[in-house]
């Protein structure tokens, strides 16, 4: 049987949600707070309980490696998260299981196109809290194994038509590595949008009185390539990346977004969107499509 990609999901990763979600992995705990992006989140997960699927693709802006894409090589995984940023938000302990032969089968496609590429086969790896958080919003029942995607720095080394030429071919790989696997896979693009964050914290984390964009540039810019991406202009997108990931600092300079429109085939048909919300002034979106 081929192997398909039953969905693929823009899923940002704010430490927040999970907050305040209150899960018992997550030792702090909220009163409230983020409910626009928690809820849509709760509808991303309601569509995708309506169809199958047998494993979770992330890439994750924050498992940055220097040298080539890596993946993860271990089966199991059980520690202790903790954002460096909000430790006092977000120390969740994860205990998650990793497909390795779906996630080899992306290193060896994407190695054939002549990417640099490595499996992390260290057992203590400590997971980063951008894979964690995506996956636990979008499942949070954890009972579907992940494949978890590094991020280069091809953006910061280099510009971001390098990063974007990289994810592009990353995407192709993926998509050809699950239709030659058999499997059904769901693709999380685990990244805010614009991304200039305050500097400054209220004392109580989730008093939304202090929660609002950062500046009316990046909003704009927001609502822009929302729209594109709900109309299917996604070629359109693409091409103005580059300016979009400067002028509203967004956090595409890692190439996850890339990677999955990639992966996706540059859908042309309109997206699913969940909705907007703003994290410490960072802007969010959580979408989806289906091939």
């Amino acid at each position: 049987m081929k192997g398909k990609i039953v969905a693929g999901c823009l899923a940002p990763h704010p430490p927040h949600l999970v907050y305040a979600e209150n899960p018992e992995q997550n030792e702090p705990h909220a009163e409230c707070g983020w409910e626009s992006l928690r809820w849509a989140y709760e509808r991303l997960r309601k569509s995708l309980s309506e169809i199958e699927y047998d494993v979770l693709v992330v890439h994750s802006p924050h498992w940055r490696t220097q040298a080539g894409t890596h993946f993860l090589g271990v089966e199991k995984f059980k520690s202790i998260s903790v954002d460096p940023i909000f430790p006092h938000l977000f120390r969740f302990h994860y205990d998650l299981t990793v497909d390795v032969d779906l996630s080899k089968a992306i290193h060896d496609q994407a190695q054939k196109r002549g990417l640099a590429t490595e499996m992390m086969n260290n057992p203590d790896f400590r997971i980063d809290y951008g894979t964690i958080v995506s996956c636990h919003m979008t499942n949070p029942a954890w009972d579907k194994p992940i494949v978890a995607i590094s991020s280069t720095g091809g953006a910061r080394y280099f510009n971001m038509e390098v990063q974007q030429a990289l994810s592009f071919e990353l995407g192709q790989a993926t998509r050809e590595a699950i239709e030659a696997s058999g499997k059904r896979a769901v693709l999380l693009s685990s990244n805010s949008l614009s991304h200039r964050h305050f500097v400054k914290e209220p004392d109580l984390p989730e008093d939304m009185s202090h929660e609002h964009i950062n500046n009316h540039n990046q909003y704009l810019w927001d609502m822009k390539v929302i729209d594109m991406m709900r109309k299917g202009q996604t070629k359109e997108f693409a091409k103005i990346m580059s300016d979009f990931t400067e002028q509203a600092t967004a956090e595409t300079d890692a190439g996850s977004l890339s990677w999955l429109l990639s992966a996706l085939d540059f859908p042309e048909y309109e997206s699913k969107f969940h909705g907007y919300g703003t994290v410490i002034g960072t802007g969010n979106a959580v979408m989806e499509w289906r091939p």
